[in-house]
């Protein structure tokens, strides 16, 4: 389907489709635009915002300082398109699956770790090579194919970082094949004793980094300061 403007008067497609062309074709991917930006393109629109954080459901990548902290509160960046969502074809079959409820993804954080099932980053940790970017973790559906290339569907937990480079794809049972098997021996030990507790093999150390990682900003000099204490 033609990519119909955005500000064309004949479009009748609601505010989440009009925003979606206008970061196309106003802003451009790998860009930033603020708030009165979107807001003078959109008068009138309350909740314009939340139209364009609609967008993530179809795979649009847009970061606030929250995801990147070089961005100041009023700015926001334009990262990836996703799906074409003035196909509404493309929409259709894209549309978001069932919301996952706050119970399951807490389970499913605490089942991985609270860490990027990918890339392995913890929540709130800065990437190692982007020390202004901290990891925020998701749950994600992902469709798995098991060894007998037969398909379910698995939640997951992953940063957004991974999330937005991997796109749609599933995960293949097959590859934990391979990985294992270009282990040395020693490693594939200790492989398997991961598997037999369940987690990786953390240290206590890695745990209490993690357990830090996760108390918001403004309230780890508490834990700093009780840290001091027990020294």
């Amino acid at each position: 389907m033609e990519q119909p403007a955005w500000d064309d008067p004949a479009l009748s497609s609601g505010t989440m489709v009009r925003g979606a062309l206008w970061l196309l074709q106003v802003i451009g991917e790998g860009h930033t635009f603020t708030k009165n930006q979107l807001r003078d393109a959109f008068p009138g629109i309350s909740q314009v915002d939340r139209r364009i954080r609609d967008l993530r459901d179809y795979g649009w990548v847009v970061y606030s300082n929250t995801e990147d902290a070089s961005l100041l509160a009023e700015d926001q960046r334009f990262v990836k398109a996703g799906v074409a969502v003035w196909d509404l074809n493309a929409r259709r079959a894209a549309a978001p699956q069932k919301a996952i409820s706050s119970k399951d993804r807490q389970a499913v954080l605490a089942r991985d770790g609270y860490m990027c099932t990918l890339c392995g980053i913890a929540g709130a940790e800065p990437y190692p090579d982007d020390s202004v970017m901290t990891a925020v973790l998701s749950v994600s559906r992902r469709t798995v194919i098991s060894a007998d290339r037969s398909e379910t569907e698995a939640l997951v937990t992953e940063c957004k970082r991974c999330k937005a480079g991997r796109g749609d794809a599933p995960i293949d049972v097959k590859d934990a094949f391979d990985a294992a098997g270009a282990l040395a021996p020693g490693e594939l030990r200790r492989l398997a004793r991961w598997i037999e507790r369940g987690r990786r093999g953390s240290t206590a150390l890695d745990r209490a980094w993690a357990a830090y990682l996760r108390v918001p900003p403004e309230q780890r000099s508490e834990v700093t300061d009780r840290l001091r204490e027990m020294q």
